[in-house]
């Protein structure tokens, strides 16, 4: 029978500099956009925390950290590099191309269905709008994701 040895994991963990650095990255990011909210004079809305959309992209600064990290680490000629280099163009593209068109979409259907609503001819909540980023946004996650990678790693 194999034992699993909880500390031996547990100690491993806390040593994963890759994953450390991409986690303080990604809510820096996340930081950024709340404390940005609130310079602007706005109440503190839990939602901020777990929020897509903003800026900078926290997806694409977390994506970009662990990629960079995965290159210092591994090398940048490596497999590991290359993975998480994809994943990271996957995710900022998504982030950016679809949900940014979804959120526009829903804005476009929101406006139809309170038109509908005035008119009393259905009652349907409304769809979420603000899910993606602008180009910027996830331009400002990547340089936030370079830098903060190799400050940080």
């Amino acid at each position: 029978m194999h034992t699993i040895d909880i500390s031996g994991i547990l100690f491993q963990f806390s040593r994963n500099r890759i994953l450390w650095v991409t986690v303080i990255v990604w809510i820096t990011g996340q930081g950024i956009k709340i404390a940005t909210n609130l310079l602007r004079g706005r109440r503190f809305n839990f939602r901020w925390l777990i929020r897509t959309g903003g800026m900078p992209s926290s997806h694409a600064a977390g994506v970009t950290a662990l990629s960079i990290c995965c290159g210092l680490e591994y090398g940048f000629q490596s497999g590991m590099f290359a993975l998480a280099s994809i994943f990271a163009m996957v995710t900022m593209f998504d982030a950016q191309g679809v949900r940014r068109s979804a959120g526009e979409q829903a804005e476009v259907l929101n406006k139809v269905l309170d038109d509908m609503y005035w008119h009393k001819k259905v009652d349907v909540g409304r769809i979420r709008e603000f899910v993606g980023h602008s180009p910027i946004q996830v331009l400002a996650g990547f340089a936030l994701g370079i830098g903060m990678a190799i400050l940080l790693f």
